[in-house]
């Protein structure tokens, strides 16, 4: 078992929903990402993605694409994303951490020699967005079979014919993005989300976790509440790029899980 299954295998036996943060690893420098991602478990996180920094991220909104902007212009690379999280793990053996991002940059390194590093350095789930079901031999099957969760993402747009392909082979939880178009475009609703996530739920035992416009507790709070859980990434994100502390930025993010876990 993972340590994402057995964090929501527990959040299930406490009546707990989860609450899952992203940041983009080395925004706006490695040290001030490394000490968020260090806070964000005593800040109530109970997953985290990590964003790997990519030259052309075609599904984020401006506030990701700045920082993984941010971070390449600071020298982040794929060996330094994999340094983070070996630092995080010296530290911290239970929080699962998700690594979000494209498929170039393994594509380069190689799968098999990047599936060995990154579960070496402790990387439990991999969410890689332009790789669609129909390219699972790439990288998905690959990587289960080395021990880590491959999530797929759902849209609004993922009908009752094409849902079945995307649970296929998906492991971990479903990211459900509530709305459509890129990260941080508009506002998620409660109301809309929760017909899709039944309809997702019908389909599979795995937990649903919303993510996309979700930028206050009271919207952590509604959405967790007709889900499994919630993710947010860019109005954390934001507060970085707005030269906030690391002590400001988690605080923050106090705010967000505790709507979360309230729901």
């Amino acid at each position: 078992m993972t340590r994402i299954e057995s964090t929501f295998d527990r959040l299930k036996s406490e009546g707990s929903k989860a609450f899952v943060s992203y940041i983009m690893a080395g925004d706006p420098d490695v040290a001030t990402s490394l000490a968020v991602m260090k806070g964000l478990p005593d800040a109530g996180v109970d997953v985290i993605e990590l964003g790997l920094p990519f030259t052309d991220p075609m599904a984020d909104g401006p506030t990701i694409q700045l920082a993984g902007q941010r971070a390449l212009e600071g020298g982040m690379t794929l060996n330094k994303t994999l340094d983070m999280v070996r630092d995080f793990r010296a530290e911290n053996d239970e929080t699962p951490i998700v690594l979000m991002g494209y498929y170039n940059p393994i594509y380069s390194r190689g799968v098999d020699t990047f599936l060995q590093q990154a579960r070496e350095a402790g990387i439990d789930g991999l969410i890689i967005v332009d790789l669609p079901p129909e390219e699972d031999d790439e990288l998905c099957i690959p990587a289960q079979a080395a021990g880590l969760n491959f999530i797929r993402l759902a849209t609004p747009t993922t009908d009752d014919k094409r849902l079945p392909k995307v649970l296929q082979n998906t492991s971990g939880f479903v990211y459900y993005v509530s709305i459509t178009g890129i990260t941080g475009a508009a506002a998620a609703e409660a109301a809309d989300v929760a017909p899709e996530v039944a309809r997702i739920k019908a389909k599979t035992d795995l937990p649903i976790i919303v993510g996309f416009g979700i930028r206050s507790p009271e919207t952590s709070r509604a959405i967790a509440s007709v889900a499994d859980g919630c993710v947010v990434g860019s109005a954390i994100v934001a507060e970085l790029a707005a030269g906030k502390s690391v002590e400001e930025v988690l605080s923050f993010v106090a705010g967000l899980a505790e709507g979360a876990h309230s729901a």
